[in-house]
């Protein structure tokens, strides 16, 4: 078992997939209205909301634990429609040494897709993969396409 590891989930959402780019890329501080349960805030701490190098910070919980993650926004590919996050703070660099999130919205014909990427090394091989982590992901993309369909 290695210290690195990569792990991708793919969902498919009825809602609008350019609208759900949009909420992570200049509006990340509306998801707590939209899953209020899991996400309580996501402030700028730095920049600009929709730049790389702009500093975001996620209140959430998780497995009812208050959490927080402080996130550095390394790429924004518009035409892709896909953002990479690096975790500079929070709870996750308690088990990892680096972690890495990516989100892509994929468009075919009238069907969107969501896919989460996590790439991160582990600080010891006694740690788990994030799987559950990511299943919070997963959760937070149906809230949210839950609210947009109500819209």
């Amino acid at each position: 078992m290695g210290l690195f590891g990569k792990l991708t989930a793919q969902i498919e959402i009825k809602s609008d997939g350019d609208l759900f780019h949009q909420v992570f890329r200049h509006t990340p501080h509306h998801v707590s209205g939209k899953s209020p349960d899991l996400v309580q805030g996501c402030d700028l701490h730095e920049g600009e909301w929709g730049t790389v190098g702009s500093i975001i910070c996620w209140s959430y919980t998780d497995d009812g634990k208050q959490k927080i993650e402080k996130e550095i926004v390394e790429a924004i590919d518009e035409e892709n429609k896909t953002i990479t996050l690096k975790v500079i703070e929070g709870n996750l660099l308690e088990h990892y040494k680096s972690f890495v999130i990516g989100i892509h919205v994929d468009t075919k014909g009238e069907t969107n897709f969501v896919t989460w990427v996590l790439e991160y090394e582990k600080l010891h091989e006694d740690i788990e993969d994030p799987i559950l982590f990511l299943a919070y992901l997963i959760k937070v993309t149906k809230d949210i396409e839950t609210h947009h369909l109500k819209i």
